[in-house]
């Protein structure tokens, strides 16, 4: 199955020049805790309730902080057109529960989750193995002090 025939359509998107007070409103509105960051069209960031929380709030910024100083640059996607087996692999290899979704010029469509692809595939070993991997401790997008390159 197709990215295409699973992913999210309706997509909520924070501005980097939005505050995080702005992007939490945005999250209670839809209950979701992560927003694309767009400019434009195009997708620049990531920002997460744990972002504002870890980043912002831990860190002594105010709800008028841009979620361009919190937000995560280093996004990682899949594409519209892709697999949702080989996405779902790269899920559990990332630690990611949900990727934005781009065409192939790289202009937000979407946005896919491993309840997305488990509601659509009929086998829910993909699944199963991608959650597995994510429940490891530690991964990419781990927010400890020693990411931030501060030692404990």
């Amino acid at each position: 199955m197709r990215v295409s025939d699973a992913m999210t359509r309706d997509v909520c998107v924070a501005r980097p020049d939005h505050t995080i007070e702005d992007a939490a409103r945005m999250m209670l509105a839809i209950d979701a805790g992560l927003l694309p960051v767009g400019d434009e069209d195009r997708l620049v960031g990531m920002i997460t309730d744990r972002d504002i929380a870890v980043r912002a709030i831990g860190e002594g910024k105010g709800p008028g902080t841009a979620v361009s100083e919190i937000m995560s640059q280093d996004v990682k996607y899949c594409f519209v057109d892709e697999d949702t087996a080989h996405v779902a692999r790269n899920m559990g290899e990332l630690q990611v529960r949900r990727l934005p979704v781009v065409d192939r010029d790289k202009r937000l469509v979407g946005i896919l989750s491993l309840a997305d692809v488990a509601s659509h595939e009929n086998d829910g070993r993909k699944v199963g193995n991608a959650l597995r991997e994510i429940a490891q401790p530690g991964g990419e997008h781990n927010q400890g002090a020693e990411e931030r390159g501060r030692g404990m």
